[in-house]
């Protein structure tokens, strides 16, 4: 199971603790590897230096200075989070040649798109009862590194070993009526996610949270599903399709 473990699950320490401890759970149950991001982090390392950075349709425009404290602030918290799962070593996209990419697009900077993974070194540590855990800095065609959307990353990781994943968000799953709970669809297919979002009942950010998921689908992946990294057990439960939204091709 590959998890995408965002950045709503790591405003605090306990929580990103708490979300630690429900992936070395479910890797009783199964093999896992995590791809993270880490916006706050990155928000609080940029400001602590000064460096400005927008956005431009949800992604960083990331200057070659701002790359530089990007690189240094996922990667001490890949650290962290690799300690914090236990068994597990942490990985940026530069390892190995681990995550390859190329310039999305040259007015966001260094923002790359993925358009490799070294999977067999994945499969090597997850043979050796090691769980990857894989922060989103991949490697250019030049050498350096590129700031990558953890969700696309996830989902290309997905894709590259042909397993499941898991978006780990802030809400439990996608609203038919949000926010009524009574409204959550426990599955969807690719079809009817993509008719939710024209005719609107999928909106605001469950919008790009869905697109990630169809992505992962698109890349290979046989379900990606969308569920809260905020309540204790629905990890393993969203795993075995119990929570969340499950969208299938």
């Amino acid at each position: 199971m590959i998890v995408k473990y965002g950045g709503n699950a790591m405003k605090s320490v306990e929580l990103r603790r708490a979300v630690a401890a429900e992936i070395a759970a479910l890797r009783a149950e199964m093999p896992v590897v995590v791809v993270h991001g880490g916006g706050p982090v990155i928000e609080r390392e940029l400001a602590a230096r000064g460096v400005t950075s927008a956005f431009v349709g949800g992604l960083r425009v990331t200057s070659p200075e701002a790359m530089d404290v990007v690189e240094m602030a996922l990667c001490q918290l890949n650290k962290q989070l690799s300690q914090d799962v236990g068994h597990a070593v942490g990985l940026m996209g530069r390892d190995s040649g681990l995550l390859q990419a190329e310039i999305l697009d040259p007015a966001l900077g260094r923002v790359g798109r993925v358009t490799g993974v070294n999977a067999d070194l994945l499969r090597t540590l997850l043979g050796a009862g090691i769980t990857p855990v894989l922060g989103c800095i991949a490697v250019g065609p030049d050498g350096d590194a590129l700031n990558v959307n953890a969700d696309t990353a996830a989902g290309a990781v997905a894709g590259a070993l042909g397993e499941g994943i898991v978006f780990l968000t802030d809400v439990d799953g996608v609203y038919r009526a949000f926010p009524d709970p009574e409204s959550r669809a426990a599955t969807l297919t690719r079809t009817e996610a993509e008719g939710g979002i024209v005719d609107g009942w999928i909106a605001g950010g469950m919008i790009p949270k869905v697109r990630a998921a169809l992505d992962a689908l698109d890349r290979g992946a046989p379900f990606a599903t969308i569920a809260s990294g905020m309540t204790a057990g629905v990890l393993a439960a969203a795993a075995r399709g119990e929570a969340g939204t499950r969208i299938t091709p």
